[in-house]
């Protein structure tokens, strides 16, 4: 089964190893029909710490590295 590839935006890259990475997605109201914006934050395991607050990041499914963090930044945009 094909692991799951997300793209983001780093939003916090304050812990060794890790960032946050928001991801958005739309979705179309099911009674109004207008689409509107859903967000969700994942933490992301950077081994090199090489990604900064505002960078845009695919993320992929992983093994878990901590409770929380069970998706790893595979490429920059």
């Amino acid at each position: 089964m094909p692991k799951r590839v997300l793209r983001g935006t780093v939003v916090s890259a304050k812990c060794d190893k890790t960032v946050t990475v928001q991801v958005e997605r739309r979705i179309k109201h099911p009674l109004y029909h207008k689409f509107i914006k859903r967000s969700k934050k994942f933490a992301a395991h950077d081994e090199l710490n090489r990604f900064k607050e505002g960078d845009q990041v695919s993320i992929q499914e992983c093994k878990p590295y901590s409770k929380s963090k069970t998706w790893e930044v595979v490429i920059s945009e």
